[in-house]
């Protein structure tokens, strides 16, 4: 028993170093990615895949950490763009602190829903968040004074750091990788911490996790506020780079778009939301020359991954094959032992 589980041990620190391994390969190729590839049409595919990674990674740490669906992100990426559309059109207001004004404000509405709505599972839950989204654009819609209506907010300045506008696509490219990685850095340090076990726990068993001295509610209000926080810094980053935004590009179907990443990659994967978003972004992009039959063949293929591939592209690991494997290797070991 004791070989099997270092074999065991050893297994799983191998995929760990594996999975390391590829990141940085990835973060490598990231940074030279502008340098290389100096076409805006392909920078701006990958500006696209930064902010809907920053979405998909917001809208798992809900979904497929603690187990709550979400049909509403877009509200919190619709609310974080119009704060700091608003902020730097009419105030000239620097990047960071309108990113940073509305994360907060994305993350106190969020908290709002989440204070009187968290005791609410399943289905219900996910028509709340989804009302919630409808409201939040009927405003955008209909707030004339502050968001323009449906002729949205046009002119919205380039990144402005300290008063000086960068307007260029290798910039922008560049800010929304940091965006990235300080997005995975905050929800990887709170999985990895004793807060991300209580999390875990409550998705487990959240009348287990309450037994236990787990603060289900707190917890679960805490998340819930990150989440619609990080999905409101991606909301301002993406006003930042298209200079305009109106009501349509917060709707329910972009919604869907986010949870379909996540269910794509894989809920409870961070790897996977990566993955998810980079997919379901290129994928529209590369089947443009079919024309017609575009939806079809992309539609097919989100079918066909929840069909055959239910966790995901890149869902948990299946531990118990693991072990089936350790098991192997372990009378490899005996064999070559009593030989």
């Amino acid at each position: 028993m004791i070989k099997k589980s270092i074999i065991l041990d050893k297994m799983i620190k191998k995929i760990a170093k594996n999975q390391i391994f590829v990141l940085i390969i990835l973060a490598v190729l990231a940074i030279f990615f502008p340098i290389f590839v100096d076409n805006n049409y392909y920078l701006g595919i990958a500006i696209m895949f930064f902010i809907y990674s920053i979405l998909t990674l917001s809208l798992n740490l809900v979904t497929g950490y603690v187990g709550f669906t979400l049909l509403g992100q877009a509200a919190f990426f619709g609310l974080g763009a119009y704060v700091a559309a608003i902020l730097g059109t009419r105030f000239q207001v620097d990047f960071i602190i309108g990113c940073i004004a509305a994360s907060l404000f994305a993350a106190i509405f969020g908290a709002m829903l989440a204070l009187p709505t968290l005791r609410i599972r399943g289905r219900y839950f996910a028509i709340v968040t989804l009302g919630f989204s409808e409201i939040m654009r009927m405003i955008e819609l209909n707030w004339m004074e502050m968001t323009r209506g449906p002729q949205g907010i046009s002119r919205i300045p380039g990144i402005l750091i300290f008063g000086k506008e960068f307007d260029s696509y290798r910039f922008k490219y560049y800010v929304g990788l940091v965006l990235l990685i300080f997005a995975l850095y905050i929800i990887n340090s709170i999985l990895n911490s004793k807060h991300g076990r209580a999390v875990r726990a409550i998705k487990d068993d959240d009348l287990a996790a309450g037994a236990i001295g787990v603060n289900v509610y707190k917890y679960t209000v805490i998340i819930f506020s990150i989440s619609a926080g990080i999905a409101g810094m991606a909301g301002a980053y993406y006003a930042h780079y298209m200079s305009f935004i109106d009501p349509n590009a917060f709707n329910f179907e972009q919604s869907i778009l986010i949870l379909s990443m996540a269910i794509f990659g894989g809920l409870g994967s961070l790897p996977g939301s990566i993955l998810g978003a980079l997919a379901l972004t290129i994928l529209p992009e590369a089947l443009r020359f079919l024309s017609d039959y575009r939806q079809i063949i992309y539609g097919l293929i989100l079918v066909l991954i929840v069909i055959f591939k239910p966790s995901g592209v890149m869902g948990k690991i299946n531990f118990e094959r693991i072990r089936s494997i350790a098991n192997m290797e372990k009378e490899d070991l005996n064999v070559e032992s009593n030989s």
